[in-house]
């Protein structure tokens, strides 16, 4: 399915059949492709490029479209990888997080620290993060996959 050319967001660099490598949602999705291309948001004379995923219902594309700046991409990426870190030696925990210090990081980033924390704010935080961790561990081959591949290409372009 082609991705649309004629809305806000202009892609230029396009996935089309994201569908197929949705992870377990792999020959299923509703995220028919993704693309990076000139941001919806842009004001004349300012351009920034996004990252978008592109879902379709099956008669038109949808609003749960989600389009993203390219640091914030970025962004999760780092928050994922640094939560998995966490995870991996979470089995020392009871809770699975130490409840003295929900803090696990602070990751540098622009002068400052993005936080990255368990959300104590969760009033069902201890059943929630037994889940998140155990969807974490069934979904690891697939992240490892993608962690690899990216990790590879990054020390292909020197990082």
């Amino acid at each position: 399915m082609k991705i649309p050319t004629t809305l806000k967001h202009k892609p230029v660099i396009v996935s089309e059949n994201y569908e197929q490598v949705d992870g377990r949602y792999a020959g299923n999705s509703d995220a028919k492709g993704l693309s990076l291309g000139l941001a919806q948001w842009n004001d004349r004379g300012k351009v920034d490029i996004s990252a978008k995923v592109w879902r379709y219902t099956g008669e038109k594309w949808s609003r749960q479209s989600e389009e993203l700046p390219l640091h914030r991409v970025l962004d999760l990426a780092i928050l994922l990888t640094r939560s998995m870190s966490h995870f991996r030696e979470a089995y020392r925990y009871p809770e699975l997080y130490n409840t003295e210090q929900p803090l696990i990081d602070r990751v540098g980033l622009q002068g400052d620290a993005m936080s990255v924390a368990v959300c104590t704010d969760n009033d069902k935080i201890n059943e929630d993060i037994k889940l998140f961790s155990q969807a974490l561990k069934d979904d690891d081959e697939l992240i490892g996959e993608r962690l690899r591949t990216l990790s590879g290409i990054l020390k292909d372009m020197g990082y």
